[in-house]
């Protein structure tokens, strides 16, 4: 699905440095966190923080034109509208322009309800759409398929992006746990995809290895009502949009520190 959010808004209200992301996910980890399952995967957090850590810092226009890629998450489930949804809230927060694809049920292995599988919907993407910035996200549908398969399946669909868009900078957003404790294979999807994130040296969001849902706001944030299906509330959607804006700032704040450095005082300029 195709749906264009277009809202102009203030830059992020909190911006932080690539580097102080890279610690704050660091001491996150370093802390016993009794609601994650203590299973295998978890342990690859580390890769998460390497990504972060290693990547280039992003360049983006002041109004940024930003594909949202991503499942029911992206597609709004469980706002009000889905026009609240977190991925249309995004364009509020980075002052440019959000498109927005989402659809409920999808992933890199699964096809969703309303339409097919990450890569068939990379494939029916309007190549005229050049965004400045990809962010794809999710996805906790393939937890069902996982493992078996799925290096194949999410390589196929970034060499895909990639190619269709070749001047875009891609940011991975990483499944978000909808019931805690975290499902292993959730945890599992959370590793492999920090772990192919920095085999290509891209930025990569682990809404799990920064401890965004806990149990005390668990709540708050998630409907899980019969309607809801254990999907973001409208003020979990906002919540999000803030979280995954204030990790964008924090891949673009570098280069504005080294922008704005001051020069060297035994350097003698003409």
């Amino acid at each position: 699905m195709h749906a264009p959010g277009r809202l102009r808004a203030r830059r992020p209200w909190l911006p932080i440095v690539g580097a102080a992301l890279a610690v704050a996910a660091v001491c996150a980890l370093g802390m016993w966190r009794p609601w994650v399952v203590p299973s295998a995967p978890v342990a690859v957090e580390a890769e998460s923080v390497a990504v972060v850590a290693g990547a280039a810092p992003l360049t983006l226009p002041d109004a940024p034109r930003v594909l949202v890629f991503g499942d029911s998450w992206v597609y709004g489930s469980a706002a009000i509208v889905p026009s609240l949804g977190f991925a249309y809230r995004l364009a509020d927060h980075l002052g440019g322009e959000t498109i927005v694809d989402g659809v409920r049920g999808s992933g890199y292995l699964k096809p969703g309800i309303d339409g097919g599988s990450y890569g068939e919907r990379v494939a029916m993407l309007d190549p005229a759409l050049d965004p400045d910035l990809v962010i794809i996200e999710g996805s906790i549908n393939d937890r069902r398929l996982y493992p078996s398969g799925y290096r194949d399946a999410v390589t196929a669909v970034w060499d895909s992006l990639e190619a269709l868009y070749p001047d875009a900078a891609i940011v991975v957003l990483g499944p978000a746990p909808q019931v805690l404790p975290v499902e292993p294979a959730t945890a599992g999807i959370d590793g492999d995809l920090a772990a192919f994130a920095a085999e290509r040296g891209w930025w990569y969001i682990s809404p799990i290895a920064e401890s965004w849902i806990t149990p005390d706001n668990y709540p708050e944030l998630i409907d899980t009502s019969d309607t809801g299906r254990d999907h973001p509330s409208t003020a979990g959607h906002a919540y999000l949009a803030e979280k995954v804006a204030t990790a964008i700032a924090g891949m673009t704040e570098a280069t504005d520190v080294v922008a704005d450095a001051p020069l060297d005082e035994d350097v003698v300029t003409p």
